[in-house]
């Protein structure tokens, strides 16, 4: 049984002797989806670790049954969408709360109103949050779930906000950043790390931004705790043969954030200014990924010398990301703002070299000539001069590509981070 079968299926191992089961609840806003299989990796590794975990959405997941993986099918059959269950779900957590929990009631009421001031398109959505808060905290009281954790502190994050006040359950995060920190008070961040009783910075530039945001009396709540992949699953392939073009990747979603228009400049600018054609060499960027700036993207492309060169992929799921890593020669992700990709991270442990841009924790992940090169955000000659390092050296690409793997197994190891969080789940979770 493959890997990552064999975690889908394994829910709660017969552990004679073992120390009572961690339950607790995973809530996102969309699950399984596209954009957050890290979320899914890191549920199925506490399970095989003998944690009990349920999960809950408010949407149901981003693409119909037939397009999920096998055990994105499976995760979405055993997830509480909030959203399935309409008006009358809504209707019934209203009555249930109000009827067996009246002082919880109006003090999530309470609370909407007093967090939204005299906004009202933020009152409007604090009010949603809070049925939705009944409706997941009404479910959680039936399965017997004391403790919830979100990734993300965004819109799932205000709605375990609201469980936490109404039910008085268990409330932790795992923050990325950096939307949240644009707007935090909209975001409710302040309210959030007070809530939390433990909050897991994806990257030591996230806990800052925290820092920021908080007095010093919460900070022993930030643990830094990256993210990470599988090795053995993002193992380096040998390069599949191509057609003689030096193929550069990009995985991410089409969003201003990611840069991609920066990275299509840099291309047109890489084609002409090299003048691959005349010297008999070929490039070719790869877009793997959908979102809204698909049609700007397409355009801009249209446009630039280097269209012929540039094909969208777009969205492809996990279990064909490797073959689009182990077809490129090179892997670059542009972006404008970022947490910590894993993206990055997968090309990294396939040993594709890896060009970013010098933002937030990617610094953290990538030391500039040593694991990947490292170019200031939004400067396109930068960029094109970067690839055009990669595409000249040979031994540049295999010394930071064999660095790139050597630190993703030494410091972003999916099990090792997933073990030092199950030890903060054992410390810090009750029950």
């Amino acid at each position: 049984m493959k890997r990552n079968d064999r975690m889908a299926a394994t829910t709660q191992p017969d552990r004679p002797g073992a120390q009572p089961v961690r339950t607790l609840v995973y809530l996102a806003s969309t699950y399984p989806t596209l954009s957050m299989t890290f979320v899914l990796r890191e549920v199925l590794a506490l399970r095989e670790l003998g944690f009990r975990i349920e999960t809950a959405s408010i949407n149901p997941p981003d693409r119909p049954a037939k397009r999920l993986t096998p055990a994105e099918a499976a995760e979405a059959r055993r997830t509480y969408c909030v959203k399935r269950h309409g008006a009358a779900g809504a209707a019934v957590a209203h009555l249930k709360t109000l009827t067996t929990n009246f002082a919880g009631y109006w003090r999530g009421l309470a609370n909407a109103f007093a967090l939204a001031g005299l906004d009202l398109h933020r009152l409007f959505l604090n009010l949603m949050y809070w049925t939705e808060a009944l409706m997941v905290g009404q479910w959680m009281k039936r399965q017997g779930l004391r403790h919830l954790h979100v990734h993300l502190a965004s819109q799932a994050a205000s709605v375990g906000l609201f469980v936490r006040a109404v039910f008085g359950l268990g409330y932790s995060l795992t923050v990325h950043g950096p939307d949240e920190f644009y707007d935090a008070e909209r975001q409710m961040l302040a309210q959030k790390i007070e809530a939390a009783g433990f909050l897991c910075c994806i990257s030591s530039f996230t806990r800052s931004q925290l820092m920021k945001l908080s007095p010093c009396e919460q900070w022993s709540k930030f643990v830094v705790l990256p993210l990470g992949v599988d090795p053995e699953i993002f193992a380096q392939r040998p390069r599949q043969t191509t057609d003689g073009a030096f193929e550069i990747l990009c995985v991410g979603r089409l969003i201003p954030a990611k840069g991609q228009h920066i990275l299509i400049d840099a291309l047109d600018r890489l084609v002409q200014i090299e003048r691959l054609a005349q010297q008999g060499r070929r490039v070719r960027l790869r877009l793997v990924g959908g979102g809204p700036d698909e049609a700007s993207l397409r355009e801009h492309a249209a446009r630039c010398a280097a269209r012929e060169c540039i094909v969208f992929e777009g969205a492809i799921n996990q279990d064909r990301i490797r073959e689009f890593y182990a077809a490129a020669d090179a892997f670059c992700l542009p972006s404008f703002a970022e947490g910590l990709p894993v993206a990055l991270m997968e090309a990294m442990a396939m040993e594709l070299p890896c060009v970013a841009t010098h933002i937030a924790g990617v610094p953290e992940l990538i030391r500039d000539g040593v694991d990947g090169l490292l170019v200031p955000p939004s400067d396109a000659e930068a960029l094109a001069k970067a690839l055009a390092r990669l595409m000249d050296d040979a031994e540049l690409r295999r010394k930071i590509a064999r660095n790139g793997r050597a630190r993703v197994v030494a410091d972003y190891d999916l099990r090792r981070s997933v073990a030092r969080l199950a030890g903060i789940f054992t410390e810090r979770v009750k029950g």
